[in-house]
Protein backbone atom coordinates (compact mmCIF):
# COMPACT_ATOMS: atom_id res chain seq x y z
CA UNK A 1 0.00 0.00 0.00
CA UNK A 2 2.91 2.32 0.66
CA UNK A 3 4.08 1.94 -2.94
CA UNK A 4 0.70 2.99 -4.14
CA UNK A 5 0.64 6.38 -2.30
CA UNK A 6 3.43 8.09 -4.23
CA UNK A 7 1.78 7.22 -7.54
CA UNK A 8 -1.54 8.71 -6.34
CA UNK A 9 0.27 11.85 -5.27
CA UNK A 10 2.12 12.01 -8.59
CA UNK A 11 -1.14 11.52 -10.50
CA UNK A 12 -2.81 14.27 -8.49
CA UNK A 13 0.09 16.63 -9.20
CA UNK A 14 -0.06 15.85 -12.93
CA UNK A 15 -3.85 16.37 -13.05
CA UNK A 16 -3.57 19.67 -11.17
CA UNK A 17 -0.80 20.82 -13.50
CA UNK A 18 -2.82 19.91 -16.56
CA UNK A 19 -5.82 21.80 -15.24
CA UNK A 20 -3.65 24.83 -14.56
CA UNK A 21 -2.18 24.71 -18.04
CA UNK A 22 -5.65 24.30 -19.52
CA UNK A 23 -6.75 27.42 -17.66
CA UNK A 24 -3.82 29.40 -19.09
CA UNK A 25 -4.50 28.14 -22.58
CA UNK A 26 -8.18 29.06 -22.27
CA UNK A 27 -7.29 32.56 -21.02
CA UNK A 28 -4.87 33.10 -23.93
CA UNK A 29 -7.50 31.85 -26.37
CA UNK A 30 -10.14 34.21 -24.95
CA UNK A 31 -7.71 37.16 -25.00
CA UNK A 32 -6.86 36.38 -28.62
CA UNK A 33 -10.54 36.29 -29.64
CA UNK A 34 -11.31 39.50 -27.71
CA UNK A 35 -8.43 41.27 -29.48
CA UNK A 36 -9.81 40.22 -32.88
CA UNK A 37 -13.30 41.45 -31.95
CA UNK A 38 -11.86 44.74 -30.62
CA UNK A 39 -9.91 45.26 -33.86
CA UNK A 40 -13.05 44.66 -35.93
CA UNK A 41 -15.06 47.04 -33.74
CA UNK A 42 -12.39 49.74 -34.12
CA UNK A 43 -12.32 49.24 -37.91
CA UNK A 44 -16.12 49.55 -38.01
CA UNK A 45 -15.98 52.71 -35.88
CA UNK A 46 -13.33 54.22 -38.19
CA UNK A 47 -15.47 53.38 -41.23
CA UNK A 48 -18.54 54.92 -39.54
CA UNK A 49 -16.56 58.11 -38.76
CA UNK A 50 -15.43 58.37 -42.40
CA UNK A 51 -19.03 57.94 -43.60
CA UNK A 52 -20.25 60.61 -41.19
CA UNK A 53 -17.56 63.04 -42.41
CA UNK A 54 -18.52 62.29 -46.01
CA UNK A 55 -22.21 62.88 -45.25
CA UNK A 56 -21.39 66.19 -43.56
CA UNK A 57 -19.47 67.33 -46.66
CA UNK A 58 -22.38 66.24 -48.86
CA UNK A 59 -24.81 68.17 -46.66
CA UNK A 60 -22.68 71.30 -47.03
CA UNK A 61 -22.41 70.84 -50.81
CA UNK A 62 -26.16 70.28 -51.02
CA UNK A 63 -26.85 73.46 -49.07
CA UNK A 64 -24.51 75.45 -51.31
CA UNK A 65 -26.22 74.03 -54.42
CA UNK A 66 -29.62 74.89 -52.96
CA UNK A 67 -28.49 78.47 -52.28
CA UNK A 68 -27.23 78.80 -55.86
CA UNK A 69 -30.48 77.34 -57.21
CA UNK A 70 -32.55 79.79 -55.17
CA UNK A 71 -30.44 82.70 -56.41
CA UNK A 72 -30.79 81.44 -59.98
CA UNK A 73 -34.55 81.13 -59.45
CA UNK A 74 -34.74 84.74 -58.32
CA UNK A 75 -32.74 85.77 -61.35
CA UNK A 76 -34.97 83.72 -63.64
CA UNK A 77 -37.99 85.69 -62.44
CA UNK A 78 -36.42 88.81 -63.93
CA UNK A 79 -36.79 90.02 -67.50
CA UNK A 80 -33.87 89.35 -69.87
CA UNK A 81 -32.20 92.56 -71.02
CA UNK A 82 -28.99 91.52 -72.80
CA UNK A 83 -25.99 89.23 -72.51
CA UNK A 84 -22.25 89.38 -73.00
CA UNK A 85 -19.97 86.46 -73.89
CA UNK A 86 -16.36 86.25 -72.77
CA UNK A 87 -14.72 83.64 -74.97
CA UNK A 88 -11.30 82.76 -76.29
CA UNK A 89 -11.84 85.06 -79.26
CA UNK A 90 -11.92 88.16 -77.09
CA UNK A 91 -10.47 87.34 -73.70
CA UNK A 92 -8.32 84.25 -74.09
CA UNK A 93 -9.37 81.97 -71.25
CA UNK A 94 -6.33 79.73 -70.93
CA UNK A 95 -6.74 76.00 -71.46
CA UNK A 96 -7.41 74.44 -68.05
CA UNK A 97 -7.39 77.88 -66.42
CA UNK A 98 -9.68 80.53 -64.97
CA UNK A 99 -7.34 83.54 -64.68
CA UNK A 100 -8.66 86.66 -66.36
CA UNK A 101 -6.37 88.04 -69.04
CA UNK A 102 -5.80 91.77 -69.58
CA UNK A 103 -8.22 91.62 -72.53
CA UNK A 104 -10.85 90.00 -70.29
CA UNK A 105 -10.40 92.65 -67.64
CA UNK A 106 -10.76 95.43 -70.22
CA UNK A 107 -13.94 93.84 -71.59
CA UNK A 108 -15.34 93.51 -68.07
CA UNK A 109 -14.48 97.13 -67.21
CA UNK A 110 -16.41 98.25 -70.32
CA UNK A 111 -19.27 96.00 -69.19
CA UNK A 112 -19.26 97.60 -65.71
CA UNK A 113 -19.28 101.08 -67.30
CA UNK A 114 -22.33 100.07 -69.37
CA UNK A 115 -24.10 98.80 -66.25
CA UNK A 116 -23.39 102.07 -64.44
CA UNK A 117 -24.47 104.15 -67.46
CA UNK A 118 -27.76 102.23 -67.69
CA UNK A 119 -28.29 103.16 -64.02
CA UNK A 120 -30.74 100.32 -63.45
CA UNK A 121 -31.07 97.76 -60.74
CA UNK A 122 -30.11 94.67 -62.68
CA UNK A 123 -29.24 91.11 -61.78
CA UNK A 124 -26.46 89.11 -63.40
CA UNK A 125 -26.26 85.40 -63.99
CA UNK A 126 -22.65 84.47 -64.68
CA UNK A 127 -22.39 81.15 -66.51
CA UNK A 128 -19.10 79.25 -66.68
CA UNK A 129 -18.47 76.92 -69.65
CA UNK A 130 -15.61 74.66 -70.73
CA UNK A 131 -14.66 72.51 -73.67
CA UNK A 132 -14.99 68.72 -73.42
CA UNK A 133 -11.33 68.05 -72.60
CA UNK A 134 -11.10 66.32 -69.21
CA UNK A 135 -13.67 64.66 -66.98
CA UNK A 136 -17.17 66.03 -66.48
CA UNK A 137 -16.54 66.72 -62.77
CA UNK A 138 -13.28 68.54 -63.53
CA UNK A 139 -15.01 70.67 -66.17
CA UNK A 140 -17.87 71.44 -63.80
CA UNK A 141 -15.37 72.77 -61.24
CA UNK A 142 -13.41 74.68 -63.90
CA UNK A 143 -16.59 76.34 -65.22
CA UNK A 144 -17.41 77.42 -61.67
CA UNK A 145 -13.89 78.86 -61.20
CA UNK A 146 -14.21 80.87 -64.40
CA UNK A 147 -17.62 82.25 -63.43
CA UNK A 148 -16.38 83.02 -59.91
CA UNK A 149 -13.31 84.85 -61.25
CA UNK A 150 -15.63 87.11 -63.27
CA UNK A 151 -17.98 87.63 -60.31
CA UNK A 152 -15.12 88.67 -58.01
CA UNK A 153 -13.68 91.02 -60.63
CA UNK A 154 -17.07 92.68 -61.16
CA UNK A 155 -17.51 93.03 -57.39
CA UNK A 156 -14.10 94.69 -57.07
CA UNK A 157 -15.31 97.25 -59.60
CA UNK A 158 -18.59 98.15 -57.95
CA UNK A 159 -21.16 95.48 -58.79
CA UNK A 160 -22.86 94.25 -55.60
CA UNK A 161 -22.43 90.55 -54.80
CA UNK A 162 -26.14 90.16 -54.01
CA UNK A 163 -26.92 91.12 -57.61
CA UNK A 164 -24.84 88.29 -59.08
CA UNK A 165 -25.17 84.52 -59.15
CA UNK A 166 -22.77 82.03 -60.70
CA UNK A 167 -23.56 78.71 -62.31
CA UNK A 168 -21.30 76.21 -64.06
CA UNK A 169 -22.44 74.29 -67.09
CA UNK A 170 -19.01 72.72 -67.51
CA UNK A 171 -18.94 70.97 -70.87
CA UNK A 172 -22.74 70.41 -71.00
CA UNK A 173 -23.76 73.41 -73.13
CA UNK A 174 -21.18 73.87 -75.90
CA UNK A 175 -21.49 76.85 -78.22
CA UNK A 176 -20.12 74.72 -81.07
CA UNK A 177 -18.55 71.32 -81.72
CA UNK A 178 -15.58 70.23 -79.59
CA UNK A 179 -14.10 68.28 -82.52
CA UNK A 180 -11.79 71.11 -83.62
CA UNK A 181 -9.30 73.31 -81.79
CA UNK A 182 -11.23 76.45 -82.81
CA UNK A 183 -14.49 74.92 -81.58
CA UNK A 184 -12.99 74.01 -78.21
CA UNK A 185 -11.64 77.57 -77.88
CA UNK A 186 -15.14 78.99 -78.43
CA UNK A 187 -16.57 76.64 -75.81
CA UNK A 188 -14.17 77.95 -73.13
CA UNK A 189 -16.24 80.96 -72.17
CA UNK A 190 -18.22 82.86 -69.56
CA UNK A 191 -21.65 84.22 -70.44
CA UNK A 192 -23.09 87.16 -68.50
CA UNK A 193 -26.89 87.38 -68.60
CA UNK A 194 -28.30 90.76 -67.56
CA UNK A 195 -31.88 90.82 -66.23
CA UNK A 196 -34.10 93.54 -64.83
Amino acid sequence: MRNFKPSIVATAVIVAGALGLGGCASKDYVNEKVAVVDAKAQANQDRLNRHEDHLARLDQATQEALNRAEAAGKLAEGKFLYSMVLSDDSVKFPFDGSRLSQDAQQSLLAFVDKLKADNRNVYLEIQGHTDSTGSASFNEALGEKRAEAVRLFLNQHGVALNRMATISYGEKDPATSNSTRAGRAQNRRVVLIVMA
